[in-house]
Formats: structure tokens, C-alpha cells, sequence
């Protein structure tokens, strides 16, 4: 048996989340299950790095599973790419160690969130940038930005759903530029809660608008409620683009 480690790209449009689900709905990790399955012959469930919303892209999420097969690793890549939907591809394919997890290593994820503000919405936008009429003042969201880089209680930035044991997650870099045409958010950090990315854009939104002043990030930090938050951004948004092995940047 090997374990191979799966660099996953994908649409998220038409998919129920990244995680698979037991009552068939199209997901990523059920389309990668049965791609392999139709591959090896091997009824596999992979296991996977971050676990994105209905909605939510990825230029770069992982996966691992464990299969008898005498294909080389890299050539999974290949293999898998001509069973898989064209929504999903794979951009790497890698044999790693057995005992290697994704959700167990030490690791930085980037997220982008996309606003598009015109007068009007493009539709070669609209599938993966939010689009609004109103105008936002980047400076103000930055400064905003700036007071949630670090270590911090992210409850208030996290959907009441969420069933992680601790709510203490560390955003390394938050960054608000402009890029063609679009607002972007970029979010670092070595982990998220459930919706946290989109409700940190939400409630900077409500920053650039002036609806809130960049400085009551900290007070909607230490209220620990939900509540003192603004609302969840919607997910078309946003796009996972880096998943970074820190003791293993070759994998990604």
C-alpha cells in the first residue's frame, strides 16, 4: 500500500462543499472517490485538507488516500484528470509517508475573497468575485484588517455551527488590494473556523462602506458573539489559492 497526496483545483459552483456527504449530493471528495474507485477498482475515502463550504473554489486544496495500485504517483494526476468532472483537476499528485494527514501538519492556508463594485455586474465575474453597486474605501478596510492579524478568540468571526474544540486561530498576513478591477481580501492563517473568512469580509465591507470604524474590530473581537460581527459574506467570493506544508513546501 502507498499513500498519495492529491493538489486539488476546483469550481465550486455547482458542489454541496469540499466534504463528502451520505446522502449523494455532489461534493468534491465524493467526485474524487469515485474517480479513483472507477481508476483502481478500490472503494477509497480520501481525506481531505480544508473542508470548503457549497460554493467555495480552490486553486490549491489537498487530499491523500490509500490504494493498492501498481500506478506510479505522478501519474495519478493524469489518470484521475480524464474520470474527473470538468469543475475539478488535479494539479499534482505525490507518494508521501503513510502515516501523513493533512489536517495534522503544520500549515499556512491563503484565502481570497473577491468583491467586483460597479455600476453593474459582469457576468465573466460573477461564478467567482461577490458583486456589489456600493463603493468601499480600501484604506479603512486594511486598518481594520490589521487589528485580527495575530493570535485571537475568533468567535465573534465564526457561524454559531461551527463544532471546533477551540476558537483560537492565528491570521499571519491580511492584506485588501485591488486587482483587476476587484477589491480582494487575502487571508493567511494556520487554520479557520466554519465561515470565518466570509464573515471577516462581511464585517469589512461594513468597514469600506463606513459603516463601522476599522478600530471596533477589537471590540467585535473581544464580544465573543457572533452577533458583533457583520453578516457571511456570500461564497462565490471566495477561493482557497494556497495550501502550504510549512515542513514540506515541495508537496504543494
Amino acid at each position: 500500500m502507498k499513500r498519495v497526496l492529491l493538489v486539488v483545483a476546483y469550481d465550486g459552483t455547482g458542489y454541496s462543499g469540499y466534504q463528502a456527504q451520505p446522502n449523494g449530493v455532489p461534493t468534491i471528495e465524493g467526485e474524487l472517490n469515485s474517480a479513483i474507485l472507477e481508476l483502481t477498482g478500490e472503494e477509497v475515502e480520501v481525506i481531505g485538507g480544508s473542508r470548503t463550504d457549497a460554493g467555495v473554489h480552490a486553486m490549491q486544496n489537498v487530499a491523500v488516500f490509500d490504494t493498492a495500485s501498481r500506478i506510479p504517483a505522478e501519474k495519478f494526476s493524469y489518470a484521475l484528470n480524464l474520470r474527473l468532472p470538468a469543475a475539478i483537476r488535479i494539479q499534482k499528485s505525490v507518494q508521501v509517508d503513510s502515516d501523513f494527514h493533512p489536517r495534522h501538519q503544520n500549515c499556512v492556508k491563503t484565502y481570497e475573497y473577491r468583491i467586483y463594485s460597479a455600476p453593474f455586474p459582469s457576468p465573466l465575474k460573477d461564478r467567482y468575485s461577490y458583486y456589489t453597486y456600493r463603493k468601499f474605501d480600501i484604506a479603512r478596510m486594511q486598518a481594520g484588517g490589521d487589528l485580527l492579524v495575530g493570535e485571537h478568540d475568533f468567535t465573534s468571526f465564526s457561524s454559531i455551527y461551527s463544532q471546533a474544540k477551540s476558537p483560537v486561530r492565528t491570521i499571519t498576513a491580511l492584506e485588501v488590494l485591488q486587482r483587476d478591477g476587484e477589491i480582494v481580501i487575502r487571508v493567511s492563517g494556520t487554520g479557520f473556523l466554519y465561515n470565518m473568512v466570509r464573515i471577516i469580509a462581511g464585517t469589512l465591507m461594513e468597514v469600506g462602506e463606513g459603516r463601522r470604524a476599522p478600530e471596533s474590530i477589537t471590540e467585535v473581537l473581544n464580544a465573543k458573539d457572533r452577533r458583533a460581527a457583520g453578516p457571511t459574506a456570500p461564497a462565490q467570493g471566495l477561493t482557497l489559492v494556497r495550501y502550504l506544508f510549512q515542513d514540506h513546501p515541495d508537496l504543494t
